[in-house]
């Protein structure tokens, strides 16, 4: 997800996604434990998004 589309949901948007990526990780991880993940890539991925939307969050933190 690009930062620009991130930006326009709201910020309980945000949160509701983070937490949706938080449990896709934990799949993922689970999956790479168990030998199952065929996409290695998409952790890279998911923790980016996740790391984009919570630095959008701060921006707003900041500037209110």
């Amino acid at each position: 997800m690009k930062a620009n589309e991130i930006r326009n949901l709201s910020t309980s948007e945000i949160l509701t996604k983070i937490d949706e990526l938080k449990t896709e990780l934990f799949n993922l991880r689970f999956q790479l434990a168990t030998g199952q993940l065929e996409n290695t890539a998409r952790i890279k991925q998911v923790k980016k998004d996740i790391a984009r939307m919570k630095t959008i969050i701060r921006e707003r933190e900041l500037t209110k």
